[in-house]
């Protein structure tokens, strides 16, 4: 059984930072694609940022990009979202997932808020 535990989020000011995590136990992930999405109240959740098994290719929505950086490091069996400026419309639950493909995913954690105050 794959578990996938976020950890990271929290209150922070405009203009602050915060880095998410997104863990795995049952199985090594290094292999596999990692996305972030996130659900802010009463809205659809979207897609924030993802990564391939190697690392090699990186996407990021619009609306963070220049802003958050995704990454993996080989040794680790962990992702991270380094998120800078965060703006109050970055408050929302934020999911990491797994998958053997981006935009496929199998797996996925249950969540860590981030609130961003004006």
């Amino acid at each position: 059984q794959v578990q996938l535990v976020e950890s990271g989020g929290g209150l922070v000011q405009a203009g602050g930072s915060l880095r998410l995590s997104c863990a795995a136990s049952g199985r090594t992930f290094r292999a596999l694609a990692v996305g972030w999405f996130r659900q802010a109240p009463g809205k659809e959740r979207e897609f924030v940022s993802a990564i391939s098994g190697s690392g090699g290719s990186i996407t990021y929505a619009d609306s963070v990009k220049g802003r958050f950086t995704i990454s993996r490091y080989g040794a680790e069996n962990a992702v991270y979202l380094q998120m800078n400026s965060l703006k109050p419309e970055d408050t929302a639950v934020y999911y990491c997932a797994i998958g053997f493909n981006v935009g496929n995913y199998d797996y996925w954690g249950q969540g860590t808020q981030v609130t961003v105050s004006s």
